[in-house]
């Protein structure tokens, strides 16, 4: 068999998928078979590279050289001059984007983007075939669980990550050790683990890019829980529309059971661990265990009042465990390098790392994986790349729905659980969108709130009733008509949801309100007393209008307008009817005069 002397790393997430990165796999065979090397070079499809906004992703080994925005016709060239000629491209280079490269072309490494994270739950992303087992056991694959299973105890097991102070990585941050060591006292013949992998937060794909990109370091931390907790059955309660996780996901665990490594008597120890794979209807609700419990059990996807806990009464009203994805990819390091390896990382509260989905107006859109305690400025400036078009960063949301918004001012507050609590907001999952001087802070609350309204699975009155209650004062508002005693009663309301909702998500569902109000209630203000909106956002408070000294009366603008409210003559300035304006802005995106402005 000949060794292929480079190899080509082609990314495969649903990003890069989605803009054609197949293509360019199909493209590359065909240009190698007619340059004659083929058999020279390994192609490979890979998980998320993490840096989404210079998709689709190439690169090549050994040099490590990193192709960002790869077309067809790049393709092409990246065959004929690098792997047939030895000559990097360096046009396509990512550094011709903003980011440094050694002498050598090496960027994985040494882009700003990769080179200040700390990759531990990423750590196989964008690294090896996720739908090749023989690839992740190179990488000490399943050599966690052939220790824990030779050579550990149960309590030893959960010792050790009780030691290592994991928290849980899908939202209030429980300690794992903890929650294993409640299911493992729990007493039954009939245990679950099960693992949530039903991302729902609006820009969040931290959990999709695992299973993508590493699908078997969660079926091999699951089988660990098991073992450590005496569960013999595991679910992975994924959404449906991650098909690609999906698929993935079959193809691992099918890979697994071919060697043993699921099953009856894994490593001939006597222990007995498989998984099975339930898929969700995309309701947000069913991130809340029970909730997720129930839609296991085909019922619908509502809360249970707790107590019971589902350490005691879960899964088929058996004893059950519960984590989500990111929580499951740091469990086989952790075992693998020792508890003090991971507590080394991050602050005394909040060990380890923590994966954030980067979205909203930045420039390096994608995945950012960093050491707990990492002040939020390092992440959107130096990991990040800043605003885009050299706009002032205004705020930040984490923790989707359920969190808050971090005001400029608050820019180096450090990203630990306890450090984001105290300032309103909230780790939660990893959400991170980040808004800048055009966003308007009362309408990022209402899209929020209005998320949470849609998701309510509406079993209790706080959650049901208030959510909706709060969103007509938002729209109210948002639409002129508010009074300065709205903004008094919207707080109010949101207190008091926050604290006699059943389950977290009607319990946070007040945050995006609470934590605006905290920072930026001059906004509120603005809106309802001066009927205007400082950002420009809010269509109802703002009018389009022409400059009728700039107005050159071509008649682009009336030619663009959708409902034809724009009217003029030759050598007469235009007029917009303001009692038919749409506010659409098409007509101020074409005038090539620049004479239409947005007043509020």
């Amino acid at each position: 068999m000949q060794i292929a002397r480079s190899h080509v790393l082609i990314c495969g997430g649903t990003g890069c998928l989605s803009n054609n990165s197949m293509k360019l796999k199909d493209r590359l065979e065909e240009k190698l078979a007619e340059l004659g090397i083929k058999d020279e070079i390994k192609i490979i499809m890979t998980g998320c590279f993490g840096l989404c906004a210079e998709g689709p992703i190439v690169v090549v080994y050994p040099e490590g050289s990193m192709y960002s925005r790869v077309s067809l016709k790049d393709i092409d060239t990246i065959a004929e001059e690098h792997l047939l000629k030895g000559r990097i491209v360096e046009n396509l280079l990512i550094t011709n984007r903003g980011e440094a490269y050694d002498e050598e072309g090496h960027q994985v490494e040494n882009t700003d983007f990769f080179k200040r994270q700390k990759r531990v739950a990423l750590r196989n992303c964008g690294r090896i075939d996720p739908e090749n087992i023989d690839e992740y056991i190179a990488y000490d694959g399943y050599k966690a669980l052939g220790k824990v299973l030779s050579e550990m105890t149960p309590q030893e097991v959960i010792d050790v990550v009780s030691a290592s102070g994991l928290r849980g990585r899908g939202g209030a941050g429980f300690p794992t050790g903890k929650k294993w060591t409640f299911a493992a006292a729990s007493k039954g013949d009939v245990k679950y683990v099960a693992c949530n992998a039903d991302e729902g937060d609006p820009g969040a794909f931290m959990d999709r890019s695992v299973l993508e990109g590493d699908p078997h370091s969660v079926l091999e931390a699951m089988a660990i829980a098991g073992y450590a907790t005496g569960a013999h059955q595991g679910y992975i309660y994924v959404r449906a529309e991650y098909p690609t996780a999906v698929r993935r996901l079959n193809i691992a665990i099918k890979q697994a059971r071919e060697y043993g490594l699921l099953g009856k008597n894994i490593f001939d120890s006597g222990f007995d661990f498989d998984i099975e794979i339930r898929l969700g209807a995309g309701a947000f609700v069913c991130g809340e265990e029970t909730a997720l419990m129930n839609s296991i059990e085909g019922k619908r996807g509502e809360p249970r009042p707790r107590p019971p806990f589902p350490a005691v009464k879960g899964i088929f009203g058996k004893p059950s465990m519960l984590n989500n994805v990111e929580t499951y990819a740091n469990i086989c390091p952790i075992i693998l390098n020792g508890a003090e390896w991971f507590a080394s990382m991050g602050t005394e509260k909040s060990k380890g790392t923590k994966v954030f989905a980067v979205g909203g107006n930045i420039n390096n859109t994608g995945l950012v994986e960093i050491e707990m305690g990492t002040p939020l400025r390092e992440v959107i400036y130096d990991i990040g790349g800043g605003i885009p078009d050299g706009k002032k960063f205004k705020a930040a949301q984490t923790g989707g729905p359920s969190g808050g918004c971090i005001p400029a001012s608050l820019i180096d507050t450090p990203m630990t659980y306890d450090d984001l609590s105290a300032i309103g907001s909230m780790m939660g999952s990893g959400g991170l969108i980040v808004m800048d001087e055009d966003n308007c802070m009362v309408d990022i609350a209402k899209f929020f709130l209005g998320f949470t309204v849609d998701e309510s699975c509406g079993k209790c009155p706080p959650c049901r009733i208030g959510t909706k209650r709060m969103l007509e004062i938002l729209e109210k508002i948002t639409d002129g008509r508010g009074e300065l005693e709205d903004i008094d009663k919207l707080e109010k309301l949101a207190k008091n949801i926050k604290a006699s909702a059943l389950c977290g998500l009607g319990q946070t569902a007040p945050n995006p309100i609470l934590s605006t109000l905290r920072y930026f209630r001059d906004e509120y203000i603005a809106h309802v007393v001066d009927k205007k909106c400082p950002a420009g956002v809010c269509k109802k408070l703002i009018q389009i209008k022409i400059n009728k000294d700039l107005c050159k009366s071509c008649g682009i603008c009336a030619k663009t307008c959708p409902v034809a409210c724009i009217r003029g003559e030759k050598k007469v300035p235009y007029e917009i009817d303001q009692t038919k304006c749409l506010k659409c802005g098409a007509c101020l995106e074409k005038c090539p005069f620049k004479a239409i402005y947005k007043e509020s």
